[in-house]
């Protein structure tokens, strides 16, 4: 459960990298990439609970009502595709090393006659595959009922969400990879 702090003393958020496609040359143009990876870096407290109780913060983070389309943080309860209250820590399941990266592998490979550019690989190796390889906890985004998405939460085609929880650098690491 949740240690008696507000979910943004537990969980103090840092930055948002965000990884672009189209900023990366595509053989077929540029036009054909709509993919992103967004992710929200927050700092955990000297004395972290468990990742239950970290899933919930992220939950109830601010930061969490995103409805990852550009138009920001909203104050309904909106999360990606999905009403926000739908989702709980039982929600996200654990998953191994080999899972986070092929999910990531797949979805980011998909769509490219050729290779993907190496310098997109790269950015993709330090922004997610490290932390994927050293977080001490993975949990991945599990399937939600029809009914959990807002009213316009189909825009994205594919939607990955991970959160990467490193207790060595103590961070959680909130991790959106779609295509819209």
């Amino acid at each position: 459960m949740l240690i008696d702090m507000h979910a943004e003393q537990l969980l103090v958020y840092g930055d948002s990298p965000f990884i672009d496609f189209r900023e990366f040359h595509h053989p077929d143009g540029p036009d054909r990439c709509y993919r992103w990876v967004h992710l929200k870096r927050f700092h955990l407290p000297a004395e972290v609970p468990d990742d239950r109780s970290l899933l919930a913060a992220m939950i109830e983070h601010p930061e969490f009502r995103d409805t990852y389309d550009g138009a920001g943080l909203w104050q309904e309860p909106r999360h990606g595709q999905w009403w926000s209250h739908h989702i709980t820590p039982d929600t996200y399941r654990a998953v191994d090393e080999a899972t986070a990266s092929a999910t990531i592998r797949t979805w980011a490979d998909a769509g490219w006659t050729t290779a993907i550019p190496d310098t997109l690989d790269r950015r993709l190796r330090d922004a997610v595959h490290t932390p994927i390889q050293q977080a001490t906890g993975r949990y991945a985004l599990g399937p939600l009922p029809e009914g959990a998405r807002h009213d316009y939460g189909p825009i994205h085609a594919q939607f990955h969400e991970l959160v990467l929880i490193d207790r060595t650098l103590g961070t959680l690491l909130l991790l959106v990879a779609a295509d819209d």
